[in-house]
């Protein structure tokens, strides 16, 4: 068989984002990231089986929960916006995550909360104040259907 050769695309760094519907002084663009920039990982299982003495039955979730890690830098006004809001309330609302890649679309996320802030140094050579977010992912909308 020939190679088919199918491009592999391009990431753009500089894309990933993270923008908040009811608090737009919090939005997160690669000018408030330190290299490590913003990243996600899902909670949960997305469908869970249910064993049955001959098998499975499976049981698809509604959602999953979600934890963006947007790597902040403490040296600019965004770090200090977020501690602010932190300390006057921890809930965010709905977001929109952007990827790397042009081609993925944006995950909308909802009922976001700050969850955490990564372990600080002050030692003057460390530039990072990670935030950590967590929200819900809804999925298998398909469910809503039937």
């Amino acid at each position: 068989m020939a190679n088919p050769i199918v491009p592999q695309g391009v990431l753009n760094r500089l894309r990933a984002s993270i923008t908040f519907v009811g608090f737009p002084s919090l939005n997160v663009t690669a000018s408030y990231l330190g290299k490590e920039g913003v990243s996600m990982s899902f909670d949960g299982v997305a469908t869970t089986p249910i064993e049955t003495m001959t098998g499975v039955v499976q049981s698809p979730e509604p959602y999953q929960r979600v934890t963006v890690m947007a790597h902040l830098l403490k040296t600019q006004a965004l770090a200090n916006a977020f501690k602010q809001q932190i300390e006057s309330s921890t809930l965010l609302g709905d977001c929109t995550v952007r990827t790397d890649a042009v081609n993925m679309d944006p995950y909308q996320l909802s009922n976001c909360s700050v969850n955490n802030v990564n372990p600080l140094k002050f030692d003057g050579l460390d530039a990072g104040w990670g935030i950590i977010i967590t929200g819900i992912y809804y999925i298998n909308s398909a469910l809503w259907n039937t």
